[in-house]
């Protein structure tokens, strides 16, 4: 072979090898040390696609996380492998992906990203015996199984919403019932907190407008929001992954409907900081975000981020948070939980015999323990519970920062008043 050659095909591998992605805590199926022990999660993420912007530094966290746990002697000695793939928040992709990396070794765990590929996967899931994690699909408590919701189920979220919103109308000296409209993304997201939510509304009397979905690129959502004015909405809940509930803020300011109207993002992931409340100021302003992981300064004061900013990012947390969003505490959670189920199971059966079977029990002996810290509250998960946690509470955005309005709520259980035979 000429020495040319030799050089071309240098170059191709030193390209390869600096392009491998960042977030990964190895390169995604990359194979381990042969008689090294390792446990393996696999992130179905989205990198590049419409929920980047907080994805990105949830997994951020997730697998900074995980090269703390394995910095500091891993689960009982076993090293934690972290995969990151992104799908780009396409199913097709999504169960590509699961596919390539479902024989990675000791894999127990998936984190799948999206709602509807996560359903996708979900028969090869339950027949790996491979946990699968789940944004807050309500099905999940419905249908006890193998999935395993990060937090509060999104129509529970939505009936806090309800009972925050009455809470504020009685403080305000109102008197009936306010109007409360809902917008979202036309998906299996958009449709999942009315899969519950709505019965509560109803059980509590409260008018609900017809609700408005629109797609998830949407450029502009004047339609959407014109309807639910004229329809004499006084509370509009929101959904849709920042940017977009910024972008729907910032077409209400334009018409004037931030003055009257009080918004409220009721699923998590709304104005954040490092996004949509920078981009926009002016509309976001006053916005409630219910969240059921801390915000603003009250997630960046933390010990746990002050300690892994510095240490994993080369930042100063006060230069970091500029860029990131909070979502980059959940990630940690994340690792956290993995690390405390790891260890519950290899010490009930040990290394060699250890299944996704043995981590899905000792995910549901987890009922009560503050893993997360106080980044979330404690742990719910248990052999009829799949809800992470059951407590959430609201923020406000005032002069460009998430403001903790409410400190934990405990969430009504939407999800047994929906009519699960019927979906």
């Amino acid at each position: 072979m000429s020495k040319g050659k030799y050089l071309l095909i240098g170059a191709i591998l030193l390209v390869v090898a600096l392009t491998l992605p960042a977030i990964s805590g190895c390169a995604p199926g990359a194979a381990p040390p042969p008689k090294e022990k390792i446990i393996s999660y696999l992130s179905l993420g989205d990198y590049t696609g419409p929920i980047a912007g907080l994805n990105v530094p949830a997994d951020l966290g997730c697998g900074d996380m995980f090269k703390e746990i394995n910095a500091t002697g891993g689960v009982d000695g076993v090293q934690c492998n972290f995969i990151g793939v992104d799908t780009r928040y396409d199913t097709a992709r999504g169960v590509s992906a699961y596919k390539r990396y479902r024989t990675e070794p000791k894999l127990l765990v998936v984190n799948a990203i999206s709602t509807p590929f996560g359903k996708a996967i979900y028969p090869m899931t339950m027949k790996d015996k491979v946990v699968q994690l789940a944004p807050g699909d309500g099905e999940a408590q419905a249908h006890i199984g193998w999935v395993f919701p990060w937090g509060v189920c999104y129509q529970n979220a939505f009936g806090a919403t309800i009972d925050f919103i009455l809470k504020d109308w009685q403080a305000k000296g109102k008197t009936g019932s306010p109007v409360i409209g809902y917008m979202s993304w036309d998906s299996a997201y958009g449709r999942e907190p009315l899969r519950g939510g709505k019965e509560y509304a109803e059980k509590l009397g409260v008018k609900l407008l017809p609700s408005e979905f629109f797609p998830t690129g949407a450029p502009d959502h004047t339609v959407w929001l014109k309807r639910l004015a004229e329809g004499g909405a006084n509370y509009i809940m929101i959904g849709g992954v920042d940017p977009t509930p910024s972008n729907i803020l910032r077409d209400a300011f334009k018409l004037g409907l931030t003055k009257t109207i009080q918004f409220v993002d009721s699923t998590f992931w709304g104005p954040t900081e490092a996004v949509g409340i920078k981009l926009h100021p002016e509309a976001t302003e006053g916005c409630w975000i219910n969240s059921y992981y801390l915000r603003g300064d009250e997630a960046w004061d933390h010990p746990l981020s002050t300690m892994m900013v510095p240490k994993y990012r080369g930042k100063s947390v006060d230069e970091f948070r500029k860029t990131t969003p909070a979502n980059y505490v959940t990630g940690m959670v994340w690792a956290l939980v993995y690390k405390e189920g790891a260890a519950r199971a290899l010490k009930a059966v040990g290394y060699d015999k250890l299944t996704g079977e043995d981590m899905k029990t000792a995910y549901e002996s987890l009922t009560g323990m503050d893993i997360g810290q106080g980044l979330v509250t404690e742990c719910t998960y248990s052999p009829t519970n799949r809800q992470g946690t059951d407590k959430t509470k609201f923020y406000q955005v005032q002069k460009g920062k998430e403001v903790d309005i409410s400190g934990w709520v405990k969430v009504p259980d939407c999800v047994a008043l929906h009519d699960w035979g019927k979906d």
